[in-house]
């Protein structure tokens, strides 16, 4: 390769690196600024949290009552079956 060109790819190289950290050390601080705006955002929409722990508690409060019921009744089975096995006396 010619002499010239050689000089030439070898400045054009250092002109794109020195682009490059001109433009990052320009984009630095608008950067920073959507990082702190990111960081200031509030929590989304707080009544729909609060919805939701409702609708979970109301779920927990209805599992729970079908798993006493569900308990109550295995006992009265359980009951029944041992009074048929005992001997009447």
């Amino acid at each position: 390769m010619n002499k010239h060109f050689e000089d030439t790819k070898y400045y054009v190289k250092r002109a794109g690196e020195t682009a490059k950290k001109g433009l990052s050390e320009e984009l630095e601080p608008l950067q920073e600024r959507i990082q702190n705006l990111r960081d200031e955002e509030e929590e989304p929409e707080p009544g729909r949290v609060e919805k939701l722990r409702e609708d979970l508690k109301e779920l927990q409060g209805r599992a729970e009552g079908e798993a006493k019921e569900a308990l109550g009744e295995a006992r009265d089975r359980l009951d029944k079956v041992r009074n048929r096995e005992q001997p009447a006396e």
